[in-house]
C-alpha cells in the first residue's frame, strides 16, 4: 500500500470517528433564525424543493460532497452514495481521483459509478496544487472520463498541506494553470476549499477566469489541521493545535460570497451542513446548493438503504423549514422573513 493509500485511509477513519470535526456553533448557521409562519397557508405535501443543477432536475438543493479518494473502504462507500443519490435524485462530487489516476486502485470511482448513479449531476475532484506538480489537462480529461462526470472540481487546501508532513506547499501560478484547465476541459469547471473557506476576493478572482462551480466549504464540519494532528505525534499536535478553528465560517463565507456571484455561476454551501434547516439557512443566505459530507459519512458506512434514508430525512427537514416560513418553493424560501 502506497503512503496516499495509507493516509487517505487514516483520513476515513479519523473522520468518520468524529476526531475532526469542529463542531456546529463554528458554522454560524445558527445565527440564522427564521420568523415562524403560524398560519403558512400551504399544503405541505404540495411544497416543492426541487431545482436543477448542470442542466438536470434534481430533487433538492442537497448534494453529497466530496467524502473519500482511493482507500479500499472508498469503493464500497462510493457504490452507496452512488446508489442512493440515483435513488433520490440527488447531485453528488466524488472525492480526489488522484488514486485512481495514479493506478493505486480506484476507489468505486470508473465507468460504474455513472451506471449506478443514473441521470444525476457526479462531479470530479481533483487537489488543485497537484496542477504544479503531475497533473495537466490531460489527467483531467481522463478524471472526467473514468467516471462520465459532468464537472470537475479542483479542492485548494492550503492550510492542510501547510500541516501535513510531506504536503504539497507550492501554491504558486495556481490561477494560472486553473484558468487552462478551463480552458481545456469540455465540462464546467469547480473550485472548493475542504474546511477553510472561500472569501469573496478569491471567488471573484476564480470566476474571472471562467471558474462556474463554487464551493465554499467553510469552517464548522471537518477540520483537516485536527485531522493532520490525530496523524501526528505530540510535535504535529502543538503545530495544528492553533489552528483547529481557522478560516471563514460557513455561513459568513456564503453570505461573503453570494453578492459577487456572477450569472450562470452556481454557489454551493458545504463544511459542517448537519442537517435540513441548515440547508434551509444557506438558501437563505445566498447559496443555490448545500453539501454534506462528514454528517452523511456514517450513514454511507452502514450501507445504501441507510444513506438514502439519511438524505430523506434531510430533504424532509428542509421541507419543514419551507413549510414553517410559508415557503411553497426554493424561491420564496430566499425571501422568507429572518427575525431581528
Amino acid at each position: 500500500m502506497t503512503d496516499i493509500v495509507a493516509r487517505k485511509s487514516e483520513h476515513l477513519s479519523i473522520v468518520a470517528g468524529g476526531r475532526g470535526t469542529q463542531g456546529r456553533q463554528g458554522t454560524g448557521f445558527d445565527r440564522v433564525r427564521f420568523r415562524h409562519v403560524a398560519l403558512p397557508e400551504l399544503d405541505f405535501e404540495a411544497i416543492d424543493p426541487t431545482t436543477t443543477f448542470l442542466g438536470y432536475p434534481v430533487a433538492a438543493p442537497l448534494m453529497v460532497s466530496a467524502m473519500t479518494g482511493g482507500p479500499a473502504e472508498a469503493q464500497a462507500i462510493n457504490i452507496r452514495i452512488a446508489e442512493a443519490c440515483g435513488a433520490l435524485r440527488l447531485p453528488l462530487a466524488v472525492g480526489s481521483q488522484r488514486v485512481a489516476l495514479e493506478g493505486h486502485g480506484s476507489g468505486g470511482l470508473m465507468a460504474d459509478l455513472r451506471a449506478r448513479a443514473g441521470r444525476i449531476p457526479i462531479m470530479g475532484n481533483l487537489g488543485a496544487v497537484q496542477l504544479n506538480r503531475s497533473l495537466g489537462v490531460e489527467d483531467a480529461r481522463r478524471a472526467v472520463e473514468m467516471i462520465e462526470a459532468d464537472a470537475l472540481v479542483l479542492h485548494l487546501n492550503p492550510l492542510q498541506e501547510a500541516i501535513q508532513p510531506g504536503g504539497d506547499r507550492d501554491f504558486s501560478g495556481l490561477l494560472d494553470r486553473i484558468a487552462a484547465l478551463v480552458r481545456g476541459l469540455p465540462v464546467p469547471v469547480g473550485v472548493k476549499e475542504v474546511g477553510a473557506g472561500l472569501s469573496a476576493d478569491v471567488g471573484r478572482r476564480l470566476m474571472d477566469i471562467g471558474v462556474t462551480l463554487i464551493d465554499v466549504a467553510g469552517v464548522g464540519g471537518t477540520s483537516w489541521a485536527r485531522v493532520e494532528a490525530e496523524r501526528g505525534d505530540d510535535r504535529m499536535r502543538r503545530l495544528a493545535a492553533p489552528f483547529h478553528d481557522w478560516g471563514i465560517p460557513t455561513a459568513d463565507a456564503v453570505a461573503g460570497m453570494a453578492p459577487v456571484m456572477r450569472p450562470g455561476c452556481v454557489l454551493i454551501a458545504s463544511g459542517g451542513v448537519r442537517d435540513g434547516l441548515d440547508v434551509a439557512r444557506a438558501l437563505r443566505l445566498g447559496a443555490d446548493l448545500a453539501g454534506q459530507a462528514a454528517a452523511a459519512l456514517p450513514a454511507a458506512r452502514s450501507g445504501t438503504e441507510a444513506l438514502a434514508e439519511h438524505l430523506g430525512d434531510v430533504i424532509r427537514q428542509l421541507r419543514i423549514a419551507m413549510f414553517c416560513t410559508g415557503s411553497a418553493d426554493l424561491d420564496s424560501l430566499r425571501r422568507a422573513e429572518l427575525q431581528d
